[in-house]
């Protein structure tokens, strides 16, 4: 019973996964675009998530800090602490839905992209970091999901037409979540391309 149940996980991450590279790989090439254009005019990346997607954000901004899965230059990028512990993190009525906003206003410049999720695109504080990022003349990635029952939510409808939005067609926040996780390796892998030239990934690059 539970190696089915276990079997059953894989299969229906490995599904979404295939179906939804199709619809995301061009918004994704957008946010590879994106970052690119950033890093190499001196901006930097924030990146933020609501509540357990925060974890994610910060491991993106390691990768762009340290190295993916090649040594290259360090690249600019700050995870925004947020409160993974906060049940209604991902939803609009976060405990402290300025958080993220408060940090954008104070560390982001003109030129530089704020990257958010949500697996619901209704959190309140990425949806504040959001009109906060544009105040500051900012970019935004949003990696969003229809946990919250629409497509990408209030966070999808506050986005401008020079954002980018990867919506993972799906209503089940942990399925959403692995796809946003494939989806921040890509863009970490197009950006080293576009800087260190393409590559066939082995085992021999796999970091440690």
């Amino acid at each position: 019973m539970l190696e089915q149940r276990i079997q059953q996980h894989f299969i229906d991450s490995a599904d979404l996964k295939y179906q939804a590279g199709p619809l995301l790989e061009k918004s994704i090439a957008q946010a590879m675009q994106a970052l690119l254009a950033c890093v190499t005019s001196g901006g930097k990346i924030l990146t933020c998530g609501a509540g357990v997607s925060g974890f994610q954000a910060a491991q993106f901004a390691a990768h762009f800090v340290s190295r993916f899965e090649r040594d290259r230059p360090e690249l600019a990028a700050i995870a925004l602490p947020g409160d993974a512990t906060d049940p209604a993190a991902d939803t609009l009525d976060a405990r402290d839905g300025d958080r993220f906003a408060r940090q954008v206003r104070a560390l982001g410049q003109a030129g530089d992209v704020l990257l958010a999720l949500s697996a619901s695109g209704q959190s309140a504080a990425v949806l504040a970091a959001v009109e906060a990022a544009h105040g500051r003349d900012m970019t935004v990635i949003a990696l969003l999901g229809n946990a919250g029952g629409g497509n990408g939510g209030a966070v999808g409808r506050a986005l401008r037409e020079t954002d980018v939005q990867v919506c993972v067609p799906h209503e089940r926040p942990a399925r959403i979540r692995e796809v946003h996780l494939l989806t921040l390796h890509c863009l970490c892998d197009g950006v080293d391309a576009q800087l260190l030239g393409d590559q066939d990934t082995d085992s021999s690059l796999l970091s440690a």
